[in-house]
């Protein structure tokens, strides 16, 4: 058995079979043969490459598994991650079969795989044998018999302490597994390791609490996007207010979603059928501002040739945002505040009142206390608008949100330009967490709908940090490969959570939610050093480094 099928496929063309990769049915020279040989490795890198885009456990461990059965010629398969959670008794564990039927996957998770997969996973070494069926290690258990399994092949997945199993049994003609099959296997397995890596630290991050689950419970607030406390705490508030009949002052950076936040109020309040009505106070000119709120009678200046209606008469039994109040001219603030005094209001040119059943939801980005001492906003105004003030936090207050709504921001642009759906690759969510956004929310949305645009125009599946921020990087003169960038990136990232914990590998890690062993192996792979890193004039004596310049585990 351990010899047999060698030589098989000479002659003759396999690139029809499934699960191959295309090949010449006999090369000509030695030359060909290693045409074919580099041929067959670059498309199998390549496809290597593309899972990084996946962004989602259950997809990515499906492919890798096509993947390495493809690499190898195995016609069934099954992969396995498991990951060890703090606070949870259980291992989380992912799975995936290809080539089986039901039983036949039954039977590899529960009964072989178990002992092989044991053994792998305790000692970190793959186990082939050429024959199941012989081999006296698997030949009494009933499933090997009742299956007839021969060749098989169970690779550790990652590196230094496993995370997973890739077990690959059944070549049919081409026999056992060779030695070539076996390092290639062993070497996509590693770079499959830290993948999954990078998905479950996303997992894990994914998993964090959500503080809004209970509000929500409270509000229709389906198109909301965040999780984070500081917006469970802006919600918890709007909550409160949204039933009763008070005026709200809505605060916060600008681009936070004051406006959202004003709507998500109103459509929960008694007047959600009624009119939801908008003046953005700031980009009203001061002679238009009380024409625009209060409305003008015939004749009541030189362009009113008509009656014209005011947002408070358009929001009679609803809601009238006011965005921006802080930039009222000193006159429009005294009529607001007889208007919220009285309900009632003088339109220009008429001296008879009108009444409004309107509800006043106002919102600010400036300091409308400094704004009173400054006498450019009235005291008894503020006291009036601010009954129960709701204040929005910025993007950087809510930092677990951004994945969310990058999401959110590109499935929209997805949508409203009617692209197939793209995903964000794992570097660019990195880089919009390691941004500054001052424009916070609005200037994220801008953002990613530009990179979608792009992304969809350069025909990519997936968003990349190039679409999304398309002039950074030094060089532009020549284009950068997907391995450069990536790499690049990489350095980037590890040698500032490095510089920022003080070139603690431990705390580096942790900052960037990845495994201390993977850290260690990226450092490795990237050739980064601490004496690498201090350049040719600088003296050693730093605290922090370990010996040689190496990067320090613990203080």
């Amino acid at each position: 058995m351990a010899t047999r099928g060698e030589g098989a496929d000479r002659g003759r063309d396999t690139s029809s079979e499934p699960g191959r990769f295309s090949t010449r049915a006999e090369p000509a020279t030695a030359n060909d043969a290693v045409d074919d040989k580099v041929r067959q490795e670059r498309d199998l890198y390549l496809a290597l490459l593309q899972l990084g885009a996946k962004q989602a456990i259950e997809p990515f461990i499906r492919e890798a598994l096509q993947l390495l059965m493809q690499a190898c010629g195995a016609r069934k398969g099954y992969l396995e991650l498991i990951e060890e959670r703090e606070g949870e008794s259980r291992p989380v564990m992912w799975t995936a079969a290809e080539g089986c039927s039901a039983d036949e996957a039954q039977s590899i998770a529960s009964a072989v795989s178990r002992g092989i997969v044991a053994a792998t996973m305790a000692d970190g070494k793959t186990v082939v044998t050429s024959s199941a069926l012989l081999d006296p290690r698997f030949r009494d258990r009933g499933s090997v018999r009742r299956h007839n399994i021969e060749a098989v092949l169970c690779a550790p997945i990652g590196q230094g302490p496993a995370i997973g199993v890739v077990y690959l049994q059944d070549r049919g003609d081409l026999g056992p597994f060779l030695n070539a099959d076996i390092a290639q296997i062993e070497l996509f397995a590693q770079h499959i390791g830290v993948l999954a890596e990078r998905l479950m630290a996303r997992s894990r991050s994914e998993l964090v609490h959500d503080y809004t689950t209970d509000v929500r419970k409270q509000l229709r607030a389906e198109g909301f996007v965040g999780r984070s406390k500081a917006i469970a705490d802006a919600l918890t508030q709007i909550a409160l207010v949204a039933p009763l009949e008070v005026t709200v002052l809505i605060t916060g950076p600008s681009g936070t979603g004051k406006t959202q936040l004003a709507r998500l109020l109103h459509d929960n309040s008694p007047r959600a059928r009624g009119p939801f009505v908008e003046l953005n106070c700031a980009a009203m000119p001061d002679s238009l501002i009380e024409s625009e709120l209060f409305g003008a009678a015939l004749g009541s200046h030189s362009t009113a040739a008509r009656r014209v209606p005011g947002k408070i008469e358009a929001a009679d039994h609803g809601t009238l945002f006011l965005d921006e109040i802080g930039e009222l001219s000193a006159t429009a603030q005294a009529k607001l505040l007889q208007f919220l005094q009285s309900r009632q209001y003088y339109p220009l040119g008429q001296n008879q009142p009108v009444l409004a059943n309107v509800r006043v939801v106002a919102a600010t980005n400036a300091d409308l206390a400094e704004a009173v001492r400054d006498r450019r906003f009235r005291e008894d105004l503020l006291y009036r608008i601010q009954v129960i003030p709701v204040r929005v936090p910025s993007l950087a207050e809510r930092p677990e949100d951004i994945p969310d709504l990058a999401r959110f921001f590109c499935d929209q642009a997805c949508k409203a330009h009617g692209f197939s759906r793209l995903e964000i690759s794992a570097a660019t969510l990195q880089a919009i967490h390691l941004s500054e956004w001052p424009g916070n929310v609005r200037q994220l949305a801008h953002a990613m709908q530009a990179a979608t645009i792009r992304a969809a125009g350069q025909g990519v599946t997936s968003v990349g940090v190039a679409q999304l921020f398309p002039d950074r990087g030094p060089e532009r003169d020549r284009e950068v490969t997907f391995q450069e960038a990536t790499r690049e990136f990489q350095k980037r990232l590890l040698m500032q959570a490095l510089d920022q914990n003080g070139w603690n590998v431990l705390e580096a890690a942790q900052s960037l939610d990845i495994a201390r062993s993977h850290m260690y192996s990226l450092l490795k792979a990237l050739g980064i050093n601490r004496r690498a890193s201090r350049g040719p004039d600088s003296r050693g004596g730093g605290s922090g480094g370990g010996s040689g310049g190496e990067p320090s585990s613990s203080r």
